[in-house]
């Protein structure tokens, strides 16, 4: 299996624990989905804005509640298709309004050779996203990668904390762009795997219709 820097999830005990804790209080995955989103947005703000070290603390608070909604979703038995997709949807919007904002911030500085980084940092975001999502498509599951959202929302958190954007966008550029590619190579190698799999099952091909009977 691929290497990857950071934990999926945090331990099983630790989220059931704030599963149970916060679903007791009535709040549902979707509110704190909601919660997270809003959070980043003001993240995103924060940058336009050249307040960089609040928007790290921000950025950093907000998104690690994607791991507070799934587990409570888990606790108190509301996982749902619907709830997935509304988390992920929300999940990516936020990543690419707070990299948007970088970029807006760079521009506004002058340093356009950065926004433009970031602009590609923004492009390997989405693709690592878009490859898992084509991968679950065909009925393959694509956790594995080395930099994949959670290696995102860190690096860039520091970066925004401490005073290092600058620094901190090359790499996410350079890194999330190698994990889209690396995503590509696993799910070419399994869908190979899959078609010759098939065509060894049957043999000649599919049977050829006769016409009607």
């Amino acid at each position: 299996m691929p290497f990857s820097i950071l934990p999926q999830r945090m331990p099983q005990q630790v989220a059931d624990a704030i599963g149970r804790t916060v679903g007791g209080l009535g709040v549902t995955p979707n509110m704190i989905s909601l919660f997270g989103f809003g959070g980043n947005l003001l993240a995103a703000y924060l940058i336009t804005q050249e307040q960089l070290l609040a928007a790290g603390l921000v950025y950093l608070v907000f998104s690690a509640l994607d791991m507070v909604d799934g587990a409570v979703a888990r606790a108190m038995g509301l996982v749902s298709k619907f709830g997935a997709v509304f988390d992920a949807v929300l999940d990516r919007a936020s990543e690419a309004l707070v990299i948007a904002a970088c970029a807006w911030y760079f521009v506004d500085r002058g340093e356009q050779v950065q926004a433009g980084v970031a602009y590609a940092g923004l492009f390997g975001s989405v693709a690592v996203s878009y490859m898992r999502a084509r991968a679950e498509v065909n009925g393959l599951s694509m956790r594995e990668g080395l930099f994949r959202r959670q290696e995102r929302v860190a690096l860039l958190s520091l970066g925004l904390l401490f005073n290092g954007l600058t620094v901190v966008i090359w790499a996410m550029a350079a890194l999330s762009n190698f994990t889209a590619l690396q995503r590509f190579v696993l799910i070419t190698r399994r869908l190979r795997t899959m078609d010759s799999e098939a065509r060894q099952a049957t043999p000649g091909g599919p049977p050829q219709s006769s016409g009607p009977r």
